[in-house]
């Protein structure tokens, strides 16, 4: 058989349609891997939705982990049947970001499946932009991770959400002993997060998220490490205007938390979170928050703090990640609650939409 199942998005549509295409082909310096799991993204659809995604159609998914299966005549180095995770960040590996280890920040930099915003011309998205939400994908040899035998392909599929949350905690310049905000806890990245807190120093975690029941439950994750929570469903009806996160979250820490992770999507809690910082704390954001900040300059300036964009991780934290997992100083097989296989990729991104029942991080198995 020469073709295979893929999820695929189409122009003017916002919603994943399952096809067979053709199996690819490898150019010469490509590779061809059999997906064994692939993780999926909440915001993939909202981003569909707003026309980041440049070309269409196109195969979805910008996680995923599996077999070499064939590879072009100008690769060395790999072999047939090594087991690989495929680092989805595009970028020109040549510019001043990628030489110093901020290869997020390069224009070129796009990810395979997902999004790209740069108004440069891309060349490498548009040769590479088909993803892992398929029975195969094709990426240039040099994304190829080996993948350590103690990692499983459920895991290693999301290790790009743990580099992220690594990049995210290193952007924050952590004091010893930390006590750090984590907000939108109980998502993926959330989870991400605290799974990694007790690696990093943090002695403090203080979880925001909509459901005590939810935040119970990540709080497990957090290795031993002191942690509180904030349910914005058990804050007053007008807390959004009150400042009323604020104000629980200076009970929690009178002098302040030494840093914010913020994955906030909309909403007033990014700012909230960030005026229970002590003086020279910062806030790093990855939530794509539109809201804008009704804190002025000379508040920022009084109280020493900086905020902190940041929107991706570079090769180097995905690298870390997986020596954290090989050697078994990190875990994450418990962070994987849902598997669904390919032909039921739909009903797997409605699952994380809706999310009727507890969440953290969604993979899917051709």
């Amino acid at each position: 058989m020469n073709t295979m199942l893929a999820a695929r998005a189409h122009q003017g549509s916002t919603e994943i349609v399952l096809e067979r295409i053709p199996i690819p082909e490898p150019g010469p310096l490509d590779v061809v891997v059999k997906v064994a799991s692939a993780g999926l993204a909440p915001g993939m659809m909202s981003l569909l939705a707003m026309g980041a995604f440049k070309h269409l159609p196109t195969t979805l998914g910008h996680e995923a982990a599996g077999t070499v299966v064939a590879f072009g005549d100008r690769v060395s180095g790999i072999d047939i049947g090594a087991r690989v995770r495929v680092h989805p960040n595009l970028n020109c590996r040549d510019c001043v970001y990628c030489r110093t280890d901020r290869d997020m920040m390069c224009a070129q930099q796009a990810m395979v499946g997902h999004a790209a915003f740069s108004s440069v011309p891309m060349p490498l998205y548009a040769e590479y932009h088909d993803g892992g939400l398929a029975e195969y994908i094709r990426v240039p040899h040099w994304l190829l991770d080996p993948l350590p035998d103690p990692i499983g392909f459920d895991v290693a599929a999301k290790v790009h959400d743990l580099a992220n949350a690594l990049r995210i905690l290193k952007s924050v310049d952590l004091t010893p002993a930390a006590t750090v905000v984590v907000t939108a806890a109980t998502g993926t990245m959330g989870t991400a997060t605290i799974g990694l807190a007790k690696h990093l120093g943090i002695a403090r975690l203080l979880l925001v998220g909509r459901s005590r029941e939810r935040l119970d439950a990540v709080a497990e994750l957090a290795g031993g490490i002191t942690v509180d929570s904030v349910a914005l469903d058990e804050l007053p009806d007008d807390w959004a205007h009150s400042g009323a996160l604020t104000q629980h979250l200076r009970r929690l820490a009178p002098d302040g938390a030494d840093a914010v992770v913020d994955y906030i999507p909309e909403g007033p809690a990014t700012a909230q979170a960030m005026a229970a910082l002590r003086t020279g704390g910062t806030l790093a954001h990855m939530g794509g928050n539109r809201t804008p900040l009704p804190i002025p300059p000379i508040a920022m300036m009084v109280n020493c703090w900086r905020f902190v964009g940041t929107r991706a991780c570079t090769r180097n934290d995905a690298l870390q990640v997986l020596s954290l997992l090989a050697d078994g100083t990190l875990s994450a097989d418990r962070l994987i609650t849902q598997r669904f296989p390919l032909a039921e990729a739909a009903t797997a991104v409605h699952a994380m939409q809706q999310r009727s029942e507890p969440t953290w991080m969604t993979v899917v198995n051709p």
